[in-house]
């Protein structure tokens, strides 16, 4: 697994601290890491970016940004008000392949959801995933509406024939309800792939030395940490 594409089922579902998860597990399994953000939006020239936010978390790793746009909006819209160049799916197959010459694995993160648009020929990180015949970790919201969204975006990749290789809770809460609970067993059925680990909600506040120590307790074996998934539910569920 060279190349690892991380996605979300929408905006601010936890992709960010994910994927400084997963570097951060990398790097302590001796892996050196590349970190490539396909399209950062609504941060300005002299900002802290994703990747940025990766880098501070997890350590040593490689960080690369195709392009920043300064609006919250989809990479396509943003680059059309900002009158810049967009991203195209070529652009990332070909920095993605760069970046895994000289690194173990690299970590292509999008923008949004698996099918927000990068241009206006309608290219998509999905696009770039299936060029790049990569698997998708998917990140997900625990609570209501989640098994839809997530259920959407399992679908497309099965009918482009990507592999999805999990689903990776972003958020999880101290106090989760009765949708969030029945959600642990949910997901990886309506996903057709398993739960590969959970975040608990707010981890991207700790240090960096605490966030790195951490963070294989958050993650399946799948993904070089220590999670169990038949334990988080036991827990999770009381069954």
């Amino acid at each position: 697994m060279p190349i690892l594409v991380i996605t979300g089922t929408g905006t601010e579902v936890g992709k960010t601290v994910t994927t400084a998860a997963v570097a951060a597990c990398a790097l302590a399994a001796g892996r050196s890491v590349a970190v490539l953000k396909a399209a950062q939006t609504g941060v300005g020239p002299a900002e802290r970016g994703d990747a940025d936010e990766v880098a501070r978390l997890a350590g040593g790793v490689t960080t690369a940004e195709l392009a920043r746009y300064p609006e919250p909006l989809a990479p396509g819209t943003a680059a059309r008000r900002a009158g810049l160049a967009p991203v195209r799916p070529y652009d990332v197959v070909e920095a993605a392949q760069k970046l895994a010459v000289d690194h173990d694995l690299v970590l292509v993160e999008g923008a949004g959801g698996l099918l927000v648009r990068f241009d206006e020929a309608g290219g998509t990180l999905a696009d770039a995933a299936e060029a790049l015949r990569a698997p998708v970790l998917v990140v997900a919201t625990a609570g209501l509406g989640t098994l839809n969204t997530t259920e959407l975006t399992a679908r497309e990749l099965r009918f482009r024939g990507v592999e999805l290789l999990g689903v990776v809770i972003g958020g999880w809460p101290e106090s989760p309800d009765l949708a969030m609970r029945c959600n642990v067993t949910d997901l990886p059925d309506v996903a057709g792939a398993p739960l590969l680990g959970a975040l608990p909600m707010g981890v991207g506040a700790l240090s960096p030395a605490d966030f790195r120590t951490a963070a294989p307790g958050w993650l399946a074996p799948r993904l070089d940490g220590a999670w169990e998934a038949d334990a988080f539910r036991v827990r999770a569920t009381g069954s």
